[in-house]
């Protein structure tokens, strides 16, 4: 069985939709650790309410590089196959990355190539688009720039603000996030330059 390492900031929505369908048994996987760079995030406590392993690794003051090592040694103790960025809010080192080639997935709140980056979701109103959404990649050395898993596809309404998109945005979220990651652990997804191949 696949172990996952889950990565986090904060309050850990979308690990906990992870978490909940592992419980279920829809992804044949189990979750090694949850890890925080922040004492204070949520999801650190949801984790161990869930009986999860959690650890937290503070980044602040540390050398990107040396923290990304640090990183990788905790993960790799608790025998992690996948890592799952779930608003991680650090960007990965070459070294990190390369510890866990094409096995790192993130969820990013925006249909990419579009709106890469910070406050997704307000870049997406201030440009006035009618739909964005949200989009699972696989992580590599640039930001956002990895071949893409899956999408969904979120419309824009009269009215809507950064709260209220975002709340639509994550429901799909959690959905897509859960089905990328059941593709990984289940070995279907096959990289061809960009294209990301699922087979049967």
């Amino acid at each position: 069985m696949k172990n996952l390492g889950i990565l986090l900031s904060g309050r850990g929505s979308n690990f906990e939709a992870i978490a909940h369908n592992l419980l279920s048994g829809s992804i044949p996987a189990r979750i090694a650790v949850v890890v925080s760079n922040r004492q204070d995030a949520a999801g650190l406590d949801r984790a161990r309410a869930l009986g999860i392993e959690a650890r937290c690794l503070p980044s602040k003051g540390k050398d990107r590089e040396a923290y990304d090592r640090e990183l990788v040694a905790t993960l790799q103790s608790f025998g992690v196959d996948i890592v799952c960025l779930a608003g991680f809010m650090r960007v990965l080192s070459s070294t990190f990355i390369r510890a866990f080639p094409t096995r790192i997935l993130n969820i990013h709140p925006a249909l990419l190539p579009a709106f890469p980056g910070l406050e997704a979701q307000k870049q997406a109103l201030d440009y006035g688009v009618k739909f964005t959404g949200c989009t699972v990649h696989l992580v590599d050395e640039g930001v956002d720039t990895g071949p893409i898993i899956g999408q969904a596809v979120v419309p824009v309404l009269d009215g809507d603000t950064v709260e209220s998109l975002s709340a639509r945005i994550l429901k799909e979220e959690h959905r897509i996030y859960s089905e990328a990651v059941r593709l990984v652990v289940e070995e279907r997804i096959r990289v061809e330059g960009r294209r990301v191949r699922v087979t049967s």
